[in-house]
């Protein structure tokens, strides 16, 4: 089902929350983790709201809010969010008293904006959304599985505004643990992540959302055609998949005039996708986007807004180019393997 994107709001290791060019002068970072630049949440939250929000609820409302200013919508019909760790922040403080305080005399607050589905609650709150909330939790899939969600209601009620969004934080206590099983760098500069032949990957966090709908607006110029998510797939499934997947929306490889493709710099998956792009895409213009946003659960959301981004304005950043075949820019993929585990498509197209 075709759905139409009416606007976007997007916090994320970048300036991509004001009306600057795109990516024009990309922010460079000399750690092994890329955390959010985020910018004066009063604008968007009250300040009162404010002192009781855990950081990201706090982007999660701010990118929500918006998006919802940009389709120039006050409340959506629903509000559907993909986050794969939920509110670590909170989950660590409530653990830690637990620990501090022997399990007695603890503050609820903590647990109670720990759960996964806060992010939305906070949203409905704040806007006085009483209509449909979903929150998902599918590890590297969550943000897709928001997405699927979305689209399928806009199947049966296409005259619908949904607010879909996905979003995910690094905390210190989460980054040390996942530093644990290898998965990051060293601390190094982020624009130079795929020229070391390393294994690992910069770690990244951000919160992107999304107001859709299934009726085509004077001013929509960017549209999701499909959406697919692969978990484990073998590679001769995988390259089947892909074919089936476009043959769905009425393409062919050599339509896609660019593709983002999640490669995380981490030489361990890398040689897979690069034998995707070539075998499939040898035409296409190829980007880049997680030197950009770091390697976490919901990317593709960020990638999501890039490759709108970039079909709105017309216009491909220098630092997402990989390989430029200086293609005009209709139809995009988006090409997001987590880990070389879990593989998801979206198919952007001009509108």
């Amino acid at each position: 089902m075709t759905t139409y994107i009416k606007g976007m709001g997007n916090i994320s290791p970048q300036q991509t929350w004001d009306d600057s060019v795109l990516l024009n002068k990309p922010l460079v970072y000399h750690d092994d983790k890329l955390k959010c630049h985020e910018p004066d949440y009063t604008q968007y939250i009250d300040p009162k709201q404010l002192r009781r929000m855990s950081r990201v609820i706090k982007m999660g409302v701010a990118a929500g809010s918006m998006a919802l200013k940009q389709a120039g919508l006050s409340v959506p019909n629903g509000i559907i969010t993909g986050t794969a760790y939920g509110c670590l922040e909170d989950t660590g403080i409530f653990l830690n008293k637990m620990i501090e305080n022997n399990e007695h005399a603890l503050n609820p607050t903590p647990f109670i904006q720990s759960t996964h589905n806060t992010i939305g609650s906070q949203i409905a709150l704040l806007l006085q959304c009483q209509g449909y909330n979903q929150t998902y939790t599918q590890g590297a899939f969550s943000f897709e599985s928001a997405l699927l969600d979305g689209m399928l209601e806009l199947k049966d009620a296409p005259d619908q505004s949904l607010l879909v969004g996905g979003v995910d934080e690094i905390t210190s206590t989460s980054h040390a643990i996942q530093r644990r099983f290898g998965i990051f760098r060293k601390a190094m500069n982020n624009m130079d992540l795929f020229q070391s032949k390393e294994k690992g990957t910069l770690n990244g966090e951000g919160a992107a959302y999304f107001v859709l709908s299934g009726e085509k607006g004077m001013n929509d110029k960017v549209c999701i055609e499909a959406v697919k998510t692969l978990f484990k797939p073998t590679e001769s499934d995988l390259h089947h998949e892909i074919i089936s997947f476009l043959e769905m929306a009425s393409a062919k490889p050599n339509d896609i005039d660019l593709v983002l493709a999640g490669k995380s710099g981490d030489q361990s998956f890398g040689t897979d996708t690069d034998k995707i792009l070539e075998a499939f895409f040898p035409a296409s213009t190829i980007g880049l986007f997680k030197h950009l946003c770091g390697e976490f659960p919901t990317a593709s959301a960020f990638a999501l807004w890039l490759g709108a981004k970039i079909i709105q304005e017309n216009y491909l950043p220098a630092a997402v180019v990989f390989r430029n075949n200086s293609r005009p820019i209709n139809r995009l993929l988006i090409y997001n393997p987590y880990f070389g585990t879990h593989h998801s498509l979206i198919l952007l197209r001009a509108c």
